[in-house]
Parts: structure tokens; C-alpha cells; sequence
């Protein structure tokens, strides 16, 4: 079973920044597989941010692209999300998660698991 735990989330003011960690537990490493970052503020359906893929190739959503960067460190089984120039409407619950696949593009949420308790993000205005 796949086990991942999101941390370093907290409140910060619109413009600021937070840098999200994403650890794997157990012994099986990360290298060979697309990571993604998700997100879903209150009221509305979970949304994908950015992923990664085994080779580093990563993809953004278009409400984050310039933002945000997603990176990994395999020797840490370890993805991070760096959220720079935070929006209120960036608000919400981030969660990590893995897919069985090298690649990401095309994959769908249910294509994801391992999906850890989140880390709050809340941006004020």
C-alpha cells in the first residue's frame, strides 16, 4: 500500500510563497513513476496542479503555470511544490499522490493513489 505525507502548509498573505513536501514511506522508491499535486478548496471537486513524470518532465495547470514548480528528489522518495506569487483563490486542501505509471500525460485522478491527509494552504487577501 502506498503511503505519502504531504507537509508544509500554513496561512500566508496574497504574493507570498510555501514550499510543499511530499515523502513516500516503505521501501519502494519513487524514481519510476509519474507524482502528482492536487488540490481541492471547500465547496468544489479536487483538481489537479502539476505533475512530474520518472524522466522530470513536468505539467501545470493553467491557474498555476508560471507560479508554481513542481520537482522531485528520488533519493529522498520525495516531491516538493514550490508556490510562489499565492493567490486567495489558491486556497486549499493539497495532497500528493501516486500513479503506477512513468508517464503522466493523459492520466486521470483515478489513475492516482496513495493519497496521504493533505496539507492546508490558505492564502489571505
Amino acid at each position: 500500500q502506498v503511503q505519502l505525507v504531504e507537509s508544509g502548509g500554513g496561512s500566508v498573505q496574497a504574493g507570498g510563497s510555501l514550499r510543499l513536501s511530499c515523502v513516500k514511506s516503505g521501501v519502494t522508491a519513487i524514481s519510476s513513476y509519474c507524482m502528482g499535486w492536487f488540490r481541492q478548496a471547500p465547496g468544489k471537486e479536487r483538481e489537479q496542479v502539476a505533475s512530474i513524470n520518472s524522466e522530470g518532465t513536468t505539467n501545470y495547470a493553467d491557474s498555476v503555470k508560471g507560479r508554481f514548480t513542481v520537482s522531485r528528489d528520488n533519493a529522498k522518495k520525495t516531491v516538493y511544490l514550490q508556490m510562489n506569487s499565492l493567490k486567495p483563490e489558491d486556497t486549499a486542501m493539497y495532497y500528493c499522490a501516486l500513479s503506477g505509471k512513468w508517464w503522466c500525460n493523459g492520466l486521470r485522478e483515478l489513475d492516482f493513489s496513495g493519497w496521504g491527509q493533505g496539507t492546508q494552504v490558505t492564502v489571505s487577501s
